[in-house]
């Protein structure tokens, strides 16, 4: 299930995809949020850029939405160079990442998304093409058959995972700059959210940016969504401008509640709350209950539920927390687990 199906949105048409990418900033000036990696890359974007020298490989982890690609497309402008985009699913045979290499021009950045998931085969032949710029193709077959080095242009490959424990380590060994971005204040989200108002040309009060940002899961992606759909709501059921109160309006209708829960957040706790008793519930039994996949739950769900203190990891299994509880509005049993909400999103 994706973010667009989470919030409640209609299939995502090209026209809405391009709307999103259009929001997407285009300079580390206009970047906001991620400050310590924002001044990271500018020093070494300007070092690289003054010894006309390609960038080194670059690896930006985090959960889905902080910005990954942006970045990947904001070091690839700055540098002022192409950059080439695929990604680790897209990737099934030896040939298509060779032929794909072996296109790229002098300092050319070279973004795979989702990395963690390239074959190892695949993963095998950027070894050499990370480290030395060469790579070993195979002519012929059976007996006759032997090996050629050609050598590639120097370039830039930026890597982007979810799942950065996935990642082997001679993989990761490669990259010379490793980062992981973090879940964005509501201070963020709520200049996010201003900057794309003005882009969308929707006028929107202080107080309703704020709402759509407490509830942006710390992420922007889906506080753009939110800033699109309320945009949506106040145009066709008011006149067009966004209130604090239209946007509440707006976001109860959109069933996203106050701690930026969604539907199905809250139908995970109370499943696990009314029939495994709080838990602990193992992962592959909670996804049989709730009708989704496991790894959707794992990826999807389970880390802002974990983040906000709703949920615990136990090696039993899952299991609600007092918060969860309180939440779910049920009375936290003695032994509940007292876990403390994470500040950032407050």
């Amino acid at each position: 299930m994706t973010d667009t199906e989470r919030l409640g949105d209609p299939e995502e048409m090209p026209q809405e995809l391009e709307l999103e990418r259009s929001l997407r900033p285009r300079s580390l000036g206009a970047f906001v949020g991620q400050p310590a990696l924002r001044e990271q890359l500018q020093i070494f974007i300007e070092a690289a850029k003054s010894r006309s020298e390609p960038l080194d490989h670059v690896l930006l982890a985090g959960p889905p939405g902080l910005g990954k690609t942006t970045l990947a497309n904001i070091i690839a402008l700055e540098m002022g160079v192409n950059i080439v985009t695929t990604s680790g699913p897209a990737l099934e045979r030896k040939a298509d990442m060779a032929a794909i290499l072996t296109h790229l021009q002098e300092g050319d950045v070279l973004f795979i998304d989702e990395i963690h998931r390239l074959n190892r085969s695949i993963e095998e032949i950027l070894y050499p093409a990370m480290e030395d710029f060469e790579i070993d193709i195979v002519i012929g077959q059976g007996p006759s058959a032997r090996t050629i080095r050609l050598e590639l242009p120097r370039f830039t490959l930026i890597g982007a995972t979810t799942r950065s424990g996935l990642i082997t380590t001679p993989l990761r060994d490669r990259f010379g700059f490793s980062h992981r971005l973090e879940y964005y204040s509501p201070e963020d989200l709520c200049q996010i959210v201003r900057r794309s108002a003005g882009i969308l040309d929707v006028q929107i009060e202080p107080g309703a940016a704020r709402e759509l940002a407490l509830r942006s899961r710390g992420t922007p992606r889906i506080a753009n969504r939110l800033l699109r759909r309320v945009r949506d709501y106040a145009q066709v059921r008011h006149e067009g401008d966004v209130t604090a109160a239209i946007a509440l309006d707006a976001l109860r209708l959109f069933e996203v509640d106050d701690e930026g829960l969604d539907r199905v957040d809250r139908e995970i706790l109370s499943l696990i709350l009314h029939k495994f008793d709080g838990g602990p519930v193992g992962l592959s039994t909670l996804a049989v209950a709730i009708g989704e996949e496991a790894d959707t739950i794992e990826d999807v769900y389970e880390p802002f539920l974990l983040q906000r203190g709703f949920l615990m990891r136990t090696p039993r299994g899952r299991v609600l927390t007092r918060l969860g509880y309180e939440h779910c509005g049920a009375k936290p049993p003695a032994g509940a687990q007292p876990a403390q909400p994470n500040t950032l999103f407050s």
